[in-house]
């Protein structure tokens, strides 16, 4: 997660927010909300949630999954960019953070459309796929714990469909990827899933340097 996209002058980036984002009054409510927690700097961008809402917009998503809810920001952006009787499904380890998001989904009018499964995220993530969804979603956002990142690919790889998006999130992780002194694990699991998806041969890759780098793989077999 990374509230502001890394590198960027501060004029700049406010340049980038007033030009260039349209952030939703619930959004933006939500993310106000989130900057008064300890931890708001797990928060994702308004820029970079603004791509993946215009992502789906433009692939005609109606199955969205997200691995790592916590207040919900993106969660909520999604829930405008899909349709009526879309479907989110998002998974965080408990409800104390989602429930700070809550009531700025039903302000936006998207709470129906949402729903959390609270525990280990791989468990969710196996019980969907023992449920038989997969193949069944559009799009997949990964922005949890950093050390299950190449089993968390794996699995929503398996849970999207043919043409669908598996997005990961902290991809660049403030440039720690390319310093050979951090042997930190958090570090050395971006790195993995970074060289794991760039080989792989079952999805076409673009990482971007947004947010913290937010990695679009999509797969095509």
């Amino acid at each position: 997660m990374s509230a502001r996209t890394f590198g960027l002058s501060p004029d700049l980036r406010a340049y980038l927010l007033d030009k260039g984002v349209r952030e939703p009054a619930a959004a933006r409510g939500l993310r106000e909300a989130t900057g008064k927690l300890d931890q708001s700097g797990w928060e994702s961008s308004p820029e970079q949630a603004q791509l993946m809402a215009l992502l789906a917009e433009v692939t005609g998503a109606r199955r969205f999954l997200e691995v790592g809810t916590f207040t919900g920001y993106c969660t909520l952006w999604m829930g405008l960019a899909l349709p009526d009787d879309a479907e989110i499904v998002t998974c965080d380890l408990e409800d104390a953070f989602p429930s700070v998001g809550r009531p700025f989904w039903e302000q936006a009018g998207v709470a129906h459309k949402i729903t959390l499964r609270t525990g280990p995220a791989l468990a969710s993530l196996d019980a969907l796929i023992a449920e038989g969804r997969a193949g069944d979603f559009d799009m997949a956002f990964v922005d949890a714990d950093k050390r299950p990142y190449p089993d968390y690919y794996e699995r929503c790889l398996t849970l999207v469909r043919t043409g669908g998006l598996v997005m990961l999130d902290n991809t660049l992780w403030s440039g720690r990827v390319i310093d050979a002194e951090d042997t930190r694990k958090n570090t050395a699991a971006i790195r993995r899933v970074n060289d794991i998806v760039a080989k792989d041969e079952r999805v076409h890759v673009s990482m971007v340097p947004i947010g913290d780098g937010f990695t679009i793989a999509r797969k095509i077999v």
